[in-house]
């Protein structure tokens, strides 16, 4: 067989399996590295605040590093932009977040970026936003994705406030009329200029503050891709075992080729050893006849 394994086509052949199987291969690491979600940051850089047009920019999507981050930002809420967003659950209760248009100072073309104030489960309940310039300090969190506008029984009755199913700002900024950041923030406090904290207080009839928590540190298997992986690792075997099965088919087919050559040969070899021996007999018949006719014609003489 290693003849056989010897001959150009059966070495390119080997050599194309090998590069299948290379990237069959790596296609079985990267399967296995993605099967591995990322940890979230760590919370000892989470929990400690930072400005907020620092850490991201408008029209940027949220990364992964990016997402959960304590973040704080100098400006003023925009009268008349409060909407709801729900039903939401908050500790078990189901409720309406209230959204507001939040302008930070600092922000490059006067972009803003939507605040979750408070919770309710009554929709009717509102309570205005602060004015003036504020601080907010906040959870920063990624957008969700637009959805049509639905009939809502508990929304029906604040029909004074938009109500969305989700919270997008790709969709609020339409209707808010202003470039947005492409995220938004869950606030936690809120301190006017001269240092008093006129976040929502949980009082009666009014909003409860909403308390998004970080996520959790530990990482988490996707055994679809641990499986994917595995797949790709038997490919690249099945690359080589083919190789292998055609080349053993044809050193096969060259024996059996060998072998028929043999028989011919022998049965040629018998044949022809036949012929010239009959050949050869007639001939001695001939030569005998021959010379009993001529010792016949010499004893009439």
């Amino acid at each position: 067989m290693l003849k056989t394994a010897l001959k150009p086509f059966w070495l390119a052949m080997l050599a194309l399996a090998l590069v299948a199987s290379g990237v069959f291969v790596w296609l079985s690491k990267w399967q296995f590295e993605s099967a591995e979600t990322v940890a979230p940051p760590p919370r000892t850089q989470t929990e400690n605040a930072v400005e907020l047009t620092e850490h991201v920019r408008p029209f940027e999507p949220l990364l992964g590093t990016q997402v959960d981050q304590i973040v704080s930002a100098r400006g003023e809420f925009l009268p008349g932009t409060d909407v709801l967003v729900g039903p939401r659950l908050d500790e078990g209760e189901k409720g309406y977040w209230t959204v507001t248009a939040f302008a930070p100072a600092d922000a490059p073309d006067g972009e803003i970026v939507p605040v979750v104030r408070g919770f309710a489960e009554d929709p009717s309940v509102s309570e205005p936003a602060p004015e003036g310039e504020v601080t907010v300090t906040g959870r920063i969190l990624p957008p969700e994705g637009p959805q049509p506008r639905t009939r809502d029984e508990g929304a029906d009755r604040a029909p004074q406030r938009l109500h969305y199913a989700s919270l997008a700002p790709s969709q609020l900024t339409n209707v808010w009329d202003r470039p947005s950041y492409a995220s938004f923030v869950a606030a936690f406090s809120v301190v006017d200029g001269a240092g008093e904290d006129v976040s929502v207080r949980a009082e009666p009839g009014g909003l409860e503050p909403v308390w998004v928590p970080p996520q959790p540190q530990e990482t988490s298997i996707v055994w679809m891709n641990v499986f994917y992986g595995i797949e790709w690792i038997i490919f690249a075997g099945f690359a080589l075992f083919l190789w292998w099965r055609f080349l053993r088919d044809d050193h096969q087919r060259e024996l059996r080729e060998a072998e028929l050559d043999a028989q011919w040969e022998a049965q040629w070899r018998a044949e022809e050893l036949a012929r010239r021996r009959e050949a050869a007999a007639r001939a001695k018949e001939q030569a005998r006849a021959a010379a009993e006719a001529h010792r016949r014609r010499a004893g009439d003489d």
